[in-house]
């Protein structure tokens, strides 16, 4: 979201039948490691603009692109809980920071790590539970 909102015709207020749009925060709480620091911290966006390459994409479950392919960063694949209304599935880095130091818990938008189930999903390769890794890799 940009820091210099420009705005149309509005009303202050929440009021009538309208969508909200709410920041992303972290829902950390069940990790072991290092991320569990950020739970509730609200989740800064990135924009990843590569000079040069032509397309870009994400593969869950890896933490290596395949060949012909550059690695632009690595993390864990996340989502909205499974009982939300999920967005996407996105790739967070694997060293995730917070926005401006906020741990308010207001519970918009919220992040958490995707396990892979078995069924659908083969096991193996697949562990049932584990946490997905995810790779962003451009060309």
């Amino acid at each position: 979201m940009p820091k210099d909102p420009e705005w149309g015709i509005y009303t202050d207020g929440t009021d009538g039948d309208k969508a909200f749009l709410h920041g992303a925060e972290y829902e950390f709480s069940t990790l072991t490691d290092s991320r569990k620091s950020l739970h509730n911290n609200d989740v800064p966006c990135a924009v990843c603009k590569v000079n040069g390459r032509s397309a870009s994409m994400l593969l869950p479950a890896r933490k290596n692109c395949y060949d012909g392919w550059k690695k632009e960063y690595e993390g864990y694949l996340m989502a909205e809980y499974r009982n939300h209304n999920r967005g996407k599935f996105i790739c967070v880095d694997e060293k995730p920071e917070g926005l401006y130091g906020s741990q308010s818990n207001d519970n918009g938008y919220l992040l958490y790590a995707v396990e892979g189930i078995c069924g659908s999903l083969p096991c193996p390769p697949y562990v049932n539970g584990r946490e997905l890794t995810c790779v962003v890799c451009s060309m």
